[in-house]
Order: C-alpha cells, then sequence, then structure tokens
C-alpha cells in the first residue's frame, strides 16, 4: 500500500528477465507523475524517493530529497545526484528517520 515499485520479470530459469514496461512508473518521467500524485492524495508535506537509477532521481521534485541506494551496483550518475548516497538499508532508514523527526 505505501510502497510503489517496478514489477521485474524472471524468466522461467529464474533469471532477470526486464520489467513490465506498462507499469506507469517504468515510463521516463513516470516517478515524478506518481509521487506527485501521492503527495497530493495523501497531503504529504514532506517526502523522500529512495532508488538505484536515474529514472529514480527525476522524481526530485515533487520529493523533497532523493537517497540514492547504491547497495548492488553504484552509479556515479545516481550519486550525483542524490541528498544522500547509501549502500546499506541500515544507513537509510537512519537518513529517513531524522528527517522525519524535524
Amino acid at each position: 500500500k505505501n510502497i510503489y515499485a517496478n514489477t521485474i520479470l524472471f524468466d522461467d530459469d529464474g533469471e532477470y528477465a526486464g520489467f513490465d514496461s506498462d507499469e506507469p512508473t517504468s515510463a521516463d518521467q513516470g516517478k515524478p507523475k506518481a509521487l506527485g500524485q501521492i503527495k497530493e492524495a495523501g497531503g504529504y508535506e514532506t517526502m523522500i524517493m529512495v532508488g538505484d537509477g536515474a529514472t529514480d532521481a527525476q522524481a526530485k521534485p515533487p520529493a523533497d530529497a532523493f537517497i540514492g541506494y547504491g547497495g548492488v551496483v553504484r552509479r556515479d550518475a545516481v550519486a550525483a545526484k542524490a541528498d544522500w548516497f547509501v549502500t546499506d538499508f541500515e544507513t537509510m532508514i537512519d537518513i529517513a528517520s531524522k528527517e522525519k523527526s524535524k
């Protein structure tokens, strides 16, 4: 209910086969549009986007901040656009918790 993500597809052998291109968040500028709708519908004042790719970084704005995640693969373009760049979930949770308490 509170997480919006692309659907990842796997082949019969369990290997990565891409993602569902029909998902609105998979399209260029789809994530900013989705976040804008979520922010407006929920009346949220602050929203943080977390992601590991360039289309995730596009979501700021409407997100107020972007946490780049490099725990699987480091992408320099993502790190450059991130307000914070993390490689583990504990650090990400710590950042989000501190922002929430402001």
